[in-house]
């Protein structure tokens, strides 16, 4: 019936009853053994005969695109799709498919943890200890504490809910939610973007990456920021402008920031957020969860197929 690509890595790991159905439908499967990413090169090359894609972090653009003359569906083992071009498999005839919310709790109790860490000052401590001090920094309760959620998607919900069970008043901004609604069935205020930043002890980011949110984090949205507060991003790197955090970091505007996302991955060991000790960084770990990976493997290989077979 033709060949299906899969780039994740991870889907080796998990994947084999899922690769043992598409084998069973007929499908020649080429998966990801290399245990890293693929080169554009080498992508653009193994897509070129391809009719479906079940696609990690690899770059989807018009070339590339051009070059499969037989792809019908590209499954996106995840949520986000700003490394695809859209619009050309739109024209194309290629059909894009999310795994939507097959990962959404693992991120949202990473982003939890973030705020322990944050308020606690967990890695301060922690590396004071290994270090053979018992120097110890005092930290804050969450109790009684407001979060600012930008964006009120599945992963925020549940952030939403998460972070109400500790006693934090959860507050959001999202244009696409009914305001009412949110406050009888979530409990959430949802009121403007600048309004969210101005009131927030900690602020979360949970939104796509887009064109109208490249950079939203900018030297303004920073500067409404409370110098008490925290600011945490478990969505994408791009959402934030890193030459604006690190001013307000280095100066003190906020407090701190915690990311599991930047714009380059992996970073430069010289970056200079790095050297910062009020910044948290871990290596895009949000959805890495066996349970995640799972649920992610199957949502992805559904949505394959379903495209496929029509």
């Amino acid at each position: 019936m033709g060949k299906i690509l899969i780039t994740p890595r991870s889907f080796s790991r998990y994947g084999s009853e899922a690769i043992k159905l598409m084998e069973a439908k007929g499908y020649e499967i080429i998966s990801n053994q290399t245990g890293k990413s693929y080169s554009y090169e080498k992508f653009c090359e193994l897509s070129s005969d391809v009719e479906g894609i079940i696609l990690g972090v690899d770059r989807v653009d018009e070339y590339m695109l051009r070059g499969a003359k037989k792809l019908r569906g590209i499954s996106r083992f995840g949520v986000g799709i700003d490394n695809i071009d859209v619009k050309t498999a739109n024209q194309l005839g290629i059909k894009v498919a999310r795994a939507i919310g097959s990962n959404s709790t693992s991120v949202a109790e990473l982003t939890v943890g973030f705020l322990f860490i944050l308020a606690r000052n967990l890695v301060d401590n922690v590396n004071e200890v290994r270090a053979g001090n018992w120097n110890k920094t005092s930290g804050n309760e969450l109790c009684g504490k407001t979060l600012g959620l930008i964006g009120l998607g599945a992963i925020g919900q549940k952030v939403a809910a998460m972070a109400q069970s500790v006693g934090m008043k959860i507050i959001g901004y999202d244009p696409f939610v009914d305001t009412l609604e949110f406050k009888q069935k979530h409990n959430i205020d949802v009121i403007g973007f600048e309004a969210v930043l101005r009131q927030s002890d900690y602020v979360s980011l949970h939104m796509p990456l887009v064109e109208e949110t490249q950079g939203v984090i900018n030297k303004e949205a920073l500067q409404l920021m409370k110098r008490t507060a925290y600011l945490i991003n478990t969505a994408r790197g791009g959402l934030i402008n890193e030459d604006d955090l690190y001013e307000a970091l280095i100066k003190h505007r906020i407090a701190g920031a915690a990311a599991d996302v930047l714009i380059a991955e992996p970073p430069d060991k010289n970056a200079k957020l790095l050297a910062l000790d009020n910044f948290v960084l871990s290596p895009h770990i949000a959805s890495l969860t066996v349970n995640a990976e799972k649920n992610t493997i199957d949502l992805a290989t559904k949505n394959l197929l379903q495209m496929l077979e029509g």
